[in-house]
């Protein structure tokens, strides 16, 4: 079975599934990736997707469709993407097991490439 880079909570297809019903504009799925920002030194990006951009790697996890930055993959193999509401404010979340650390305020983070050797010995002792 082929490594999922990806995967989604109940909550974040739900979500993305009423993003795609309410747009006014085709919609077909999200992207994700990371970008240079914050205290912390990187930030989660996600967009709208109307139409897959080429070399994106592609994920459908409970029937949504999720794009992946090539740059960011590696940074994100292993990662749930969560959709949490609460009283103050609502968002998609991330927990991913290549995130090292984050600044204080929550947006920004430190990622670090997965280890692709370990994962390897892991999937073959599983």
């Amino acid at each position: 079975m082929a490594l999922k880079i990806m995967s989604l909570t109940d909550a974040a297809a739900e979500r993305i599934n009423e993003i795609i019903e309410d747009s006014d504009k085709p919609v077909v799925g999200v992207r994700v990736g990371i970008k240079n920002a914050g205290c912390a030194g990187q930030a989660y990006t996600l967009d709208y997707v109307a139409e897959p951009v080429a070399g994106d790697d592609h994920v459908e996890d409970k029937g949504v469709h999720v794009f992946v930055e090539p740059k960011a993959t590696l940074f994100l193999l292993g990662t749930v993407m969560d959709f949490e509401e609460d009283i103050l404010k609502s968002g998609f979340t991330f927990k991913n097991p290549n995130q090292t650390g984050e600044c204080g305020c929550g947006e920004s983070v430190q990622l670090k490439p997965a280890d692709l050797k370990a994962l390897a010995e892991a999937r073959a002792h599983a």
